[in-house]
């Protein structure tokens, strides 16, 4: 007997059943690096150091699974945040911020990738200067 059959002939009979396999929801899955240049939607100049006089760096992200979802960039230089939301339009997605850093902001960042709701779903740190 099919499983929709079975599911109508008991609640016909005022019975409720509940289903055994609750549907689990899975974390996007991230890709991320910090680099210099986007060409052709893919990062250059990928790295961990950037000089003090780079200007401006990117964050690219690839991410599966959170179609339609809000997705943050989070910016850390010491105190600082900086927050960029960005809304993903399919169940695979490319896109990327960029920072303006100038050479008296040199010193330790943070990258955090986070969810609408805060949690953190990928991290990246990177030095200037």
């Amino acid at each position: 007997m099919s499983r929709h059959l079975t599911a109508a002939l008991l609640a016909g009979l005022g019975v409720v059943t509940l289903d055994a396999t609750p549907a689990v929801a899975q974390a996007p899955t991230v890709e991320a690096e910090v680099a210099t240049a986007i060409v052709d939607r893919m990062p250059e100049g990928s790295g961990q150091a950037f000089a003090a006089d780079v200007g401006e760096v990117y964050a690219w992200m690839r991410i599966t699974g959170a179609e339609g979802a809000t997705i943050h960039h989070v910016w850390i230089h010491g105190e600082d945040e900086w927050s960029v939301p960005l809304t993903i339009g399919s169940s695979s997605w490319r896109t990327w911020t960029s920072k303006q850093i100038p050479p008296e902001w040199a010193g330790e960042w943070r990258l955090e990738i986070r969810d609408d709701t805060g949690n953190l779903l990928e991290a990246l740190s990177f030095t200037v200067g």
